[in-house]
């Protein structure tokens, strides 16, 4: 594992334990691994080569997040396969792809200054968490872990902003032994990265028309609406805010964890246990019940775990109410997102910081801690937005 802090400046790198290797403005350009003689069938990957995929996904995702630096990517304007000579670990359609994301990533840094949004610095790391081969195909398991300083911080405004994304990495061996990065895949449910261009998933879940599941209305994301403090009382929301920070990125052994591939995303889940956290009781009753709310270790209401289930709760029970404006969130107050604007609601954060009339959500899948809604504001512009006073 490691961790390389870059503020928007070149920085040659040199990887230990192999040829020399140098780096353009954040890539490495790495030299051929040969796992050995030629091969035909299974290329082995060894301790050395592993930690080669891990070394360039370092690369490959700081490079990404460098995007959104201000001061842009340090004169990083040609495309990748210009800026790669000689036998690199990165196949030629990869770094045109990469090129593409960088550039898009600089469109979105530049609607997030729009937004009052710029990043100074940021710090990546990664994770090789697996590795599985077959013939000459290699799949690895990697975790990124970053964290951006917010530029111009003023007063009590947060610092930092941070967050956690899993990927699979596509490696393939030509019959010498030597491999190449093919395909990035991001591997989480919410795919909710500030450097992550994928489209986040969609929740799609049929209903019935009852008055069970009423429709939330949609709150407005112009900036400066009037706000509208808290004067309720019956719940501790600094509880609900604490409990979010602590498991950011730490799951609560108490809960079952949603967040793996195809487990459906843990965002609504880590969101009720902090309402819990905070003083919100259950009502026991069928799973399937939308007017019940419950969740332990060993049994979970879908209105515990599911996006629009939580929203069907939270209106039926009166333990929210609907805010006009996403900036009148408040520590403790949820918000939620329809991405495609389809009607079914896709993802549930909690607010746990404000400052200066800025709301920061804390939240799983991908793990996050402390974005602001500007930032998501301007990185999802068409999604239809939903607020709701805990």
């Amino acid at each position: 594992m490691r961790s390389r802090r870059l503020t928007g400046t070149r920085r040659r790198v040199t990887i230990v334990g192999a040829a020399a290797t140098s780096v353009v403005a954040g890539v490495a350009l790495l030299p051929n691994w040969s796992a050995g003689a030629a091969v035909t069938d299974d290329p082995t990957v060894d301790a050395r080569t592993k930690a080669t995929f891990q070394r360039l996904a370092d690369a490959v995702f700081t490079d990404r997040t460098n995007a959104l630096l201000d001061g842009g990517r340090g004169g990083q304007d040609a495309p990748l396969t210009d800026r790669f000579s000689g036998d690199v670990a990165l196949s030629s359609g990869t770094a045109r792809t990469e090129d593409a994301t960088l550039s898009r990533l600089e469109q979105r840094k530049e609607r997030l200054a729009k937004a009052g949004e710029k990043y100074s610095k940021a710090g990546t790391t990664v994770t090789l968490n697996a590795t599985r081969v077959t013939g000459r195909t290699a799949k690895a398991a990697v975790t990124e872990t970053t964290t951006l300083t917010y530029a111009g911080a003023r007063g009590d405004a947060p610092r930092t902003t941070g967050f956690q994304a899993e990927h699979e990495l596509t490696f393939k061996a030509d019959r010498h032994g030597n491999w190449r990065l093919t395909a990035i895949r991001d591997t989480d449910e919410g795919g909710l990265a500030v450097n992550t261009l994928s489209k986040p998933a969609s929740v799609k879940v049929a209903t019935a028309g009852t008055t069970t599941t009423p429709s939330a209305p949609r709150a407005a994301t112009t900036r400066y609406p009037v706000q509208v403090p808290k004067t309720a009382t019956t719940y501790d929301y600094k509880a609900m805010a604490a409990y979010a920070e602590k498991h950011w990125n730490t799951y609560n052994k108490d809960y079952p964890d949603f967040n793996g591939e195809g487990a459906g995303g843990d965002c609504t889940n880590f969101v009720s246990q902090s309402l819990k956290a905070g003083g919100w009781k259950h009502v026991p009753g069928y799973v399937y019940d939308y007017t019940r709310w419950f969740g332990n270790a060993d049994i979970q209401s879908h209105s515990f775990i599911g996006v629009n289930e939580w929203s069907w709760f939270a209106q039926n029970s009166k333990r929210t109410t609907p805010l006009a404006n996403v900036y009148q969130l408040e520590v403790g107050d949820v918000l939620q997102v329809d991405f495609d604007r389809d009607g079914s609601k896709d993802h549930t954060m909690i607010v746990t910081y404000k400052s200066r009339g800025v709301p920061y959500v804390t939240y799983h899948s991908n793990n996050t801690l402390r974005r602001s809604v500007a930032s998501l504001v301007a990185s999802y512009p068409t999604a239809y937005y939903y607020a709701y006073r805990t």
